[in-house]
């Protein structure tokens, strides 16, 4: 028979092990994933995407499934493309949510994987669809400085943001009422706009920061591609 002591042992360890079962998926991709997102320049991480994709976002308010289309913006969406397969977007805050105008995301909550992006731009692409509601666009601070941040517009944005150009890469086509859930308690405080360095704490503490800052923030768990087609055979 066990004495004490080996009965006490053995709770704690069972409870750790279920504790280790029941926790969610860690913060960083798996070690594969993160070596390439720490290298921007691999190949792998600069793949052309297919014509037409749809991707899963799993938020803490539930699920937001986007549809981009490659027509639209052939450099962003071959970048949102790449970081959605390899896991950038896991674990990302929106840390800018404006109520009834748009909710932003896409600095990675590791700080080592957020600044190797950090100045890793595209060319602009001409804009071909407008900032509707549901359009999803990537934010930017100058002329081809698209990196890796995007944002769903959470009304008809059109008037102002067609004008800058924000260039739509795709749309929401499920989970709109979710987006228009989204934490916005916090407004520009938790890293509101590119310009100015108001988001170098971000870059430098990740997840980290904005948790002990800014605990209300919602998060996308994990971001999938779910379909992939060629626009031939849509």
């Amino acid at each position: 028979m066990p004495s004490g002591t080996s009965h006490r042992l053995l709770a704690i360890l069972t409870g750790l092990i279920g504790a280790a079962i029941a926790a969610p998926s860690a913060q960083r991709p798996d070690r594969s994933d993160r070596s390439l997102l720490l290298n921007p320049d691999s190949p792998e991480m600069n793949r052309r995407a297919p014509d037409i994709a749809r991707v899963r976002l799993q938020t803490t308010r539930g699920v937001i499934r986007l549809e981009l289309r490659r027509a639209w913006a052939p450099h962003g969406v071959d970048r949102f493309y790449n970081l959605v397969r390899h896991g950038y977007y896991d674990n990302t805050a929106v840390f800018r949510v404006l109520a009834g105008k748009w909710a932003q995301f896409g600095i990675n909550g590791d700080p080592a994987i957020a600044q190797a992006w950090r100045t890793r731009t595209i060319p602009d692409d001409p804009r071909v669809e407008r900032n509707v509601r549901g359009a999803v666009s990537f934010a930017f601070k100058e002329s081809n400085g698209r990196t890796t941040q995007v944002f769903i517009n959470l009304r008809d944005n059109s008037a102002t943001h067609d004008r800058e150009p924000f260039v739509p890469i795709g749309k929401v086509i499920e989970g709109m009422n979710v987006a228009d859930g989204l934490c916005s308690d916090y407004g520009e405080q938790a890293g509101g706009g590119i310009r100015g360095g108001k988001q170098d704490p971000l870059f430098a503490g990740g997840n980290d920061y904005l948790k002990r800052n800014f605990p209300r923030l919602d998060y996308i768990t994990k971001a999938t591609i779910e379909y992939e087609a060629s626009a031939s055979l849509r």
